[in-house]
């Protein structure tokens, strides 16, 4: 139906598996979301718009827009999805997570992860520490020489002390473990951006498979 989903950030634990494995998973809450458009291009759809969350106070013009549409939800953000097939939803209508995703496939998440404000080179780039002999006792967390003379400048993209954190990550290949219906959770194998209770983007793959198939493992 649609590309992807939005969901929110739980607690990390781990499951074991049938065969005695041990994986970290991240609980999530995927709370369904509710249509609120659909968006053309050409005369053909292409793409939804959703809205999450919950808020009690909202602009007017949103609100006019929800009254318009006989949306007695007050949803708190808007976000789209492309279509990927010819269901087209009504607006109005509540999509649940386990429509979209099916157990066992591999999506990709997309979060914001967590700011640590302005770090040095061993925390933000993985630097080893500087001896402390020969009157380096002041400089064992200094990232050292930045390059050769030749140049007359620092070549862009130089691993050096600065802003950590706060940005963009997308973590790709991730399993889908288990679905809770009755608290609307489900269970992804492995760390995911950002802190607990943020907002993230699940999507499907372009050549969407699942976890059996990349393993080679025939149904």
């Amino acid at each position: 139906m649609i590309s992807g989903f939005i969901i929110k950030k739980g607690d990390m634990t781990r499951n074991f598996r049938e065969d005695g494995t041990c994986i970290p998973i991240t609980k999530c809450q995927a709370l369904p979301i509710v249509v609120t458009q659909v968006k053309t291009s050409h005369t053909k759809p292409n793409s939804v718009q959703f809205g999450y969350g919950h808020k009690k106070k909202l602009s007017n013009a949103i609100l006019s827009k929800l009254k318009k549409l006989k949306i007695k939800k007050t949803p708190s953000r808007f976000i789209e999805f492309k279509l990927i097939s010819d269901d087209l939803p009504q607006i109005g209508s509540e999509i649940n997570f386990e429509s979209v995703f099916s157990l066992g496939e591999l999506v990709d998440v997309t979060g914001k992860s967590k700011g640590r404000g302005f770090s040095g080179v061993i925390k933000r780039h993985g630097f080893h520490r500087q001896p402390v002999t020969r009157g380096q006792s002041d400089r064992t967390r200094a990232p050292g020489s930045i390059g050769a003379q030749t140049p007359g400048k620092v070549i862009k993209g130089k691993k050096m002390p600065g802003h950590f954190g706060n940005k963009q990550i997308t973590v790709q290949n991730l399993e889908i473990i288990a679905f809770d219906k009755d608290n609307n959770q489900v269970s992804i194998k492995g760390d995911l951006p950002g802190h607990k209770n943020s907002w993230l983007i699940v999507k499907k793959q372009a050549s969407a498979k699942s976890a059996l198939e990349v393993k080679g493992v025939t149904k």
